[in-house]
Formats: C-alpha cells, sequence, structure tokens
C-alpha cells in the first residue's frame, strides 16, 4: 500500500496540492507557505522547497494567480541520499507579498483553512498513527508567528499548544479527534480514511462520532469532484470546445450541467430514466474520465501556445 511506502507526511502533503482549489484559496495557500518558509533579502524572496509536486503546486500559482516571474533553481545533494532541491527567487521590489503578509484578511473559513494547508506544507508533519500514535506538529523560528497561527487555529475550534522547542516553536496536537479534524481541513480525505481505519482499530470509543467524520469527507469529497466537473464542462462549454465531445460524452455533460449535484448512482438513474437507456456508474464515470482528457488536453495546448 501506497501509505506504507512513503511518509505518513508526503502521503498527507501530496493530497492537498492535488486537491483542486480556486484562485483566493490558491492565493491563501501560497501566502501560509510563504508566511512559515519563506526568507528575504533586500528586494528578494527565496523559497527552497524538496517536494517536487509542492514546487509545482506553488509555481503554477505564481504564475496563474499572482502572474509573477520566477527564477527557480534545481540543486542536487547527496548526503545518505540523493535529494533535489527547488529555489524559488521572487522579486518584491513593489512589495506586494510584504504587504499581503501584513495586512492578512480572511473572508470566511474557507480561506483561513488554505492558509492552514499552506503553513501544513511549508512545516508540518504528523506521525504515522500505526507506528507512533498521534502527533501533529507545525514548527516555527520566531514565537510571534507561532503565537499568530495558535490565535487562528483556535477561531477554528482547534486547541494547540505551543512549545520552544531548541530554537524553534513548536505547534502540536496530541487529540487524535482534534488531529482527525484537522485532516478533514487539509482535505487530505484518503490520509483521512487510512487514519481513522487505524483509530478504530486501536481504540473502539467515540466509534460514531469517526464514522461521521469519514461520512462527511466522502460527502465534501463527493461536492469537489462534481464542482470539478462542472468548472471543466463550463470551460469546454463557455469557449465553444463541445464539438470535440463525442454524442454521448456531450449528453452526460448536458445532463451534469442540469444535475450537478447528484451523485453517479443518481445520476445513473435520472439518465436511465429520462433516456430510456440502462445507464450504469461505471457508464457515467467513463464519460467523466473522456471529460477530463478533453478539457486537460485543452490547458495544455493553451500552456505550450504561452
Amino acid at each position: 500500500m501506497r501509505m506504507e511506502r512513503e511518509t505518513f507526511t508526503a502521503q498527507v502533503k501530496d493530497e492537498i496540492v492535488s486537491t483542486p482549489l480556486n484562485e483566493i484559496e490558491n492565493r491563501n495557500l501560497f501566502l501560509g507557505y510563504l508566511f512559515a518558509n519563506a526568507s528575504k533579502k533586500e528586494n528578494t524572496i527565496t523559497l527552497s522547497l524538496e517536494n517536487i509536486n509542492i514546487a509545482q503546486k506553488l509555481f503554477k500559482t505564481l504564475k496563474y494567480c499572482y502572474h509573477v516571474q520566477v527564477k527557480m533553481t534545481i540543486r542536487t545533494q547527496k548526503k545518505f541520499r540523493v535529494s533535489r532541491f527547488f529555489i524559488f527567487e521572487l522579486d518584491d521590489s513593489d512589495r506586494l507579498f510584504e504587504e499581503e503578509l501584513k495586512n492578512l484578511h480572511f473572508e470566511d473559513d474557507e480561506s483561513k483553512h488554505a492558509f492552514l494547508k499552506g503553513i501544513f506544507l511549508a512545516t508540518g508533519s504528523i506521525s504515522n498513527p500505526k507506528k507512533r500514535g498521534y502527533h501533529l506538529e507545525m514548527t516555527f523560528e520566531k514565537e510571534e508567528k507561532g503565537q499568530q497561527i495558535l490565535s487562528l487555529s483556535k477561531s477554528l475550534g482547534y486547541s494547540f499548544k505551543l512549545l520552544k522547542r531548541e530554537k524553534n516553536y513548536m505547534l502540536y496536537l496530541k487529540s487524535s479527534e482534534e488531529i482527525s479534524d484537522f485532516l478533514k481541513l487539509l482535505g487530505a480525505v484518503n490520509s483521512l480514511f487510512y487514519y481513522e481505519d487505524i483509530r478504530i482499530l486501536r481504540d473502539h470509543k467515540n466509534m460514531v462520532n469517526r464514522l461521521n467524520n469519514c461520512e462527511q469527507a466522502n460527502l465534501e469529497k463527493s461536492l469537489r469532484t462534481s464542482d470539478h466537473q462542472l468548472e471543466m464542462i463550463k470551460y469546454i462549454e463557455d469557449n465553444d470546445y463541445m464539438t470535440l465531445l463525442d454524442e454521448k460524452t456531450r449528453q452526460v455533460a448536458e445532463y451534469r450541467l442540469k444535475y450537478p449535484e447528484e451523485s453517479y448512482q443518481n445520476f445513473a438513474n435520472i439518465l436511465t430514466s429520462e433516456t430510456g437507456k440502462k445507464v450504469t456508474k461505471s457508464y457515467v464515470n467513463h464519460h467523466f474520465r473522456k471529460i477530463n482528457d478533453v478539457y486537460e488536453k485543452i490547458i495544455d495546448s493553451l500552456d505550450r501556445e504561452q
């Protein structure tokens, strides 16, 4: 199983960056990362990243949400194992990022969630509950930053503790239920399911609450999937690319616009009822994959043209 081949923290972070976000959420995620893991000298902001998936996520955010140029350097380090580091250098002579960090303002909880996702990507870690029990932490060089995130997390109902550890300050959670809720906040649904499985095996108390967490996460995952499908279909329709879809796929796309929130099974039942032809979940899933393939090809083509 993939969860066993890499650290649990890496699995969670990969899930965070693979979850679709809107532009405001992407900007807040980037600001969270910048807040926790950036250095500035004169007018240049420097970010150092080791995770290629996080590097790609931040690069796209800078390109499409901030429309800024990024100087990127890749360095290889050979110490016990070969590691690649991605060094981003940003010109902040107009103090855009400095001002945004100074004037942080969150319109809603979703914006706070996105900011905390960026914080966790930059400096967070979580122990694999199968091996080390329950522990989630985020570290900061300055106590002031730790206090800011402590206050932000409290506004969302979390009881993080702040502790000085050597030269850094650590925010941490030990409560298994709060860590589970925080995984849900991060959007790491598969990691949440794994985590809950371990919790159930290790501790049979509060079973109802745990299952509710999983059901809620599954519902949120379905809603995100539906939202992403609608976004792709509307983009294809608004830009006159519907002719790229075959007749059956175009029919599925048109019905999704009419029934945006239905589950795959309900959606299949509606198609069966209204078209008079037997439609299965597998059929629906197959045509949504075809819509996604067409959408990705359009986006890739536009990227190459730029």
